[in-house]
């Protein structure tokens, strides 16, 4: 049985979240937008908005070998999107604007991408308009 490396796993899920955005009609401006502060994994756009989003991937793999306690279906991966993060995340974000003088709307959310890596399948759950700042 293949199992990917934490690394891979995060590639391939932010692989699916930009293949499920474009389904829903976002064109992908960048990938892994990295400042000192942090780094943004897909920023994208769609009717007028910009959209920042922070992809979080789970292999079932993976899971089944390091947690029996938690079962795979309740493990919430976007757990690890914490308080001091979504302050770095911020700041890249700002960074962002100001770089490219964006003025219009925008939002934050989180893909959160469950694979399974042996079956080729992936499920993606998006959390939206997500508050962040001070």
């Amino acid at each position: 049985m293949f199992v990917a490396q934490h690394n891979e796993i995060g590639r391939i899920g932010e692989d699916v979240a930009c293949e499920t955005l474009r389904k829903r009609g976002h064109r992908i401006i960048s990938r892994n937008y990295r400042k000192k502060y942090g780094e943004i994994d897909i920023i994208s756009h769609e009717r007028g908005k910009l959209y920042f989003w922070e992809v979080k991937s789970v292999s079932y793999e993976t899971h089944r070998e390091k947690s029996k306690s938690v079962p795979y279906e309740t493990y919430r991966p976007e757990e690890n999107v914490h308080h001091k993060k979504l302050l770095r995340l911020s700041r890249v974000i700002q960074e962002y604007l100001v770089s490219y003088e964006t003025k219009g709307d925008w939002e934050f959310g989180v893909l959160v991408v469950y694979l399974d890596i042996e079956n080729k399948r992936a499920k993606v759950r998006t959390i939206s308009n997500i508050v962040i700042g001070a």
